[in-house]
């Protein structure tokens, strides 16, 4: 994995440059070793054939292999015997089968199964999986570790295609419904008010807006829709290669109260498990904290946990880190559930139930925000459209009224 670094060497002159290690503990050790105090050191993406070639393994798919293993590895199979078996089964999903048959042969080599996954070059797996299957593996908890991490990929991708799911009607009625707009104000109110102007009638201001708006459009329909294309592309382009853009739009986010407690929830709960996981299957607590921060997606709360992450590696308690570190506000009855289990010991137990707390009450949040769009949604509509024809009606009441 490649860092990046900005501090001062030893002459204390300015330094800064890349360092290629596991973790980021491992790459201040190396900076140490050289003389190097460093200000700050994140992750940073490694351009490489093999790094281009690699996609992030869908979740969906990390799930079923994982499952499928560990319900072989159960049964008493040897590991090479279970990828052989899989490989067999999924024979129509190239790419699968191109990464299982990597994986069996360099563990019919003799390298391990963490090594192998590591080491193949079809999928790019996330850390804290590998990870946990190198401690897995030599703490003798692979089945139960495999399983695990089935059930949190599985869990994640369900919540992912009930959201997507639950938007695809509101998001058809959206674009159903800027269809019928557009086409009122670029072709129907046009028409109609081309009657009221060849009479010389004063038409009311609600109509005069509609039609301004009308015109507009009509003049720089082309402008607009490159405008909106071009926006979203530099969006898009700004949020995935400017971290400083990135971390103040993810920030900004947390703040808005409905979503941004929905987001932390979603974050906090996912770190909370792996982080449990993690515990559990034998990992040290500062190593288990730096692998389960990679969960996190919101650039925000990863900086966060970043800085906090630095403090635990040098002998401070999580609770307290995120305490000192300044950043996103994070719930009071995440840090004081966490200050609990590293008091009593039992960070493991209590971040699981943290988990789950939070993926409870996302599920209900979310189903109620998804009952309520619809209706929303409708009102809106309707209210753009009750205007058009509002517009359009009064000159001809007017005109009506002035016939009597």
């Amino acid at each position: 994995m490649l860092f990046k670094y900005k501090g001062f060497d030893k002459s204390g002159k300015r330094a800064k440059g890349t360092v290629t290690a596991a973790t980021v503990e491992e790459a201040g050790q190396k900076l140490r070793s050289q003389g190097v105090y460093y200000e700050r050191l994140e992750p940073t993406r490694e351009f490489s054939l093999d790094a281009f070639s690699k996609r992030q393994m869908p979740g969906e798919l990390l799930a079923m292999f994982s499952k499928e293993l560990a319900a072989y590895l159960n049964s008493g199979m040897a590991i090479l015997t279970a990828i052989k078996l899989m490989e067999n089964q999924h024979e129509g999903e190239k790419r699968f089968v191109s990464f299982l048959n990597s994986v069996k042969t360099m563990i019919d080599e003799g390298k391990s199964l963490y090594h192998a996954l590591k080491s193949q070059k079809v999928y790019a797996l996330p850390d804290f999986y590998l990870q946990s299957l190198k401690v897995a593996g030599e703490g003798g908890k692979m089945v139960e570790v495999l399983t695990n991490m089935a059930e949190f990929f599985s869990a994640q991708n369900k919540v992912k295609k009930q959201v997507k799911g639950a938007m695809i009607y509101p998001a058809t009625i959206f674009v159903v419904a800027i269809g019928i707009i557009g086409f009122l104000l670029t072709v129907v109110v046009p028409q109609i008010t081309q009657i009221f102007e060849d009479t010389g009638q004063a038409l009311p201001r609600i109509t005069q807006i509609v039609l301004a708006l009308s015109d507009f459009l009509k003049a720089h329909y082309i402008a607009i829709l490159v405008t909106m294309v071009s926006t979203v592309l530099l969006f898009k382009l700004l949020y995935s290669r400017w971290m400083p853009f990135r971390r103040t739009i993810d920030s900004w986010l947390l703040r808005i109260p409905i979503t941004g407690n929905l987001i932390q929830n979603h974050e906090l709960g996912r770190f909370s498990y792996i982080l449990s996981l993690m515990l559990d299957s034998g990992v040290a607590y500062a190593p288990a904290v730096e692998l389960s921060k990679a969960t996190f997606s919101n650039a925000a709360l990863k900086d966060l946990f970043d800085k906090a992450s630095i403090k635990v590696q040098e002998g401070n308690k999580l609770s307290n880190a995120l305490y000192m570190t300044k950043g996103a506000k994070l719930k009071r009855n995440f840090t004081q559930s966490l200050a609990l289990g590293e008091e009593s010991s039992e960070v493991a137990e209590i971040l699981g139930n943290i988990s789950r707390l939070y993926a409870e009450e996302n599920d209900e949040r979310i189903k109620i925000l998804l009952a309520l769009l619809n209706p929303l949604m409708m009102l809106l509509i309707g209210g753009f459209v009750g205007i058009i024809i509002a517009a359009m009606m009064l000159p001809i009441m007017t005109m009506s009224q002035g016939l009597k």
